[in-house]
């Protein structure tokens, strides 16, 4: 694994996305969880990669799990920036299980997207190893998102332009 050259995002940065994500997604409520798993139910899952790929946003995936339960336990096994290979586990969650699940969709879009960021990043600045090209980030982002999708940029080993 190697060592992060940046500051892990603060919270204040992605707390009213997933927020607002969460709302998006629940609407009405998560009817097929709500109907299938009683509420008193506790559960453990783990987030496994699917692809080789160089992670971002665990810790805003989490944030997600944790806005629907607070009292969730999440343990990292890899961190942002980290390059994974597929089948690593790269996170643990244990706690309600309906919240979990009901926040499972939405943790797992931000992780996808920023991790998909990330790696595409790496991939460039791998390509332009040995030259004097530099790799950054751009004011071209999806809106609302400019400062995850900079950071996964960074976690790629790109820098800020």
């Amino acid at each position: 694994m190697k060592t992060i050259p940046f500051a892990p995002l603060d919270p204040s940065v992605y707390r009213q996305i997933v927020r607002r994500a969460l709302a998006e997604d629940l609407g009405w409520g998560d009817v097929t969880t709500e109907a299938t798993v009683p509420g008193d139910t506790r559960g453990c899952g783990t987030i496994v990669v699917k692809a080789p790929c160089v992670l971002a946003g665990l810790d805003v995936a989490a944030e997600a799990f944790r806005q629907l339960d607070p009292a969730v336990h999440i343990t990292l096994r890899l961190q942002d920036g980290d390059r994974s290979a597929a089948g690593a586990i790269a996170a643990e969650v244990r706690g309600a299980a309906a919240l979990m699940l009901t926040a499972e969709r939405t943790a797992l879009n931000f992780l996808q997207r920023l991790s998909g960021v990330a790696t595409l990043s790496a991939q460039f600045v791998d390509a332009v190893r040995g030259t004097r090209a530099r790799i950054v980030d751009t004011r071209k982002t999806t809106p609302g998102w400019r400062r995850l999708e900079k950071y996964a940029v960074r976690c790629g080993g790109g820098g800020a332009g």
